[in-house]
């Protein structure tokens, strides 16, 4: 399982996703340009002592990112992307143990031609008239159930 995240734009929310990514044993890719640097302190304090241990893969754009995904597309599964503007719930979504999910920049998303290659697009159901979920928040959400549907909890120790 791997967290790819479009083009961020807030550093303390990459932090927290880098944390999670780490205590959960997930890869992330930064799918740049991004709206910090990766010293930026805020990211750092979120992160914690956690940064450090969070396997981070870094690439320039989005097309960088494709020619990496072709290197070797069988370990990198489907991209599943979280997105408001998806027919299907999350819940509702079978995951496997080598999808990627993908979240959008925190004030635009993404872009129409990233929302196309997805291979799945899931929303996480919520009040009616609520805009959405902040991206670390989603992003732990969904983790949470494609942990459970695929038994990745039982590689962590208690």
């Amino acid at each position: 399982m791997r967290i790819a995240l479009y083009q961020p734009d807030i550093a303390p929310n990459a932090g927290a996703i880098f944390r999670l990514a780490s205590v959960l044993g997930v890869e992330v890719d930064l799918i740049g340009p991004a709206g910090f640097v990766m010293s930026d302190k805020k990211l750092r304090r979120v992160a914690m002592d956690y940064f450090d241990s969070a396997s981070i893969c870094m690439h320039n754009s989005w097309s960088d990112y494709l020619l990496f995904r072709a290197g070797s597309p069988d370990a990198h599964g489907r991209i599943v992307l979280l997105t408001t503007s998806a027919d299907s719930s999350h819940l509702d979504f079978s995951y496997r143990q080598a999808d990627t999910l993908l979240v959008g920049r925190e004030t635009a998303g993404v872009p129409p031609e990233v929302h196309r290659r997805a291979d799945a697009r899931v929303r996480i159901p919520m009040v009616q008239g609520r805009r959405s979920f902040n991206v670390v928040v989603a992003a732990a959400i969904v983790v949470g159930e494609a942990f459970s549907q695929t038994g990745l909890w039982n590689n962590l120790s208690n």
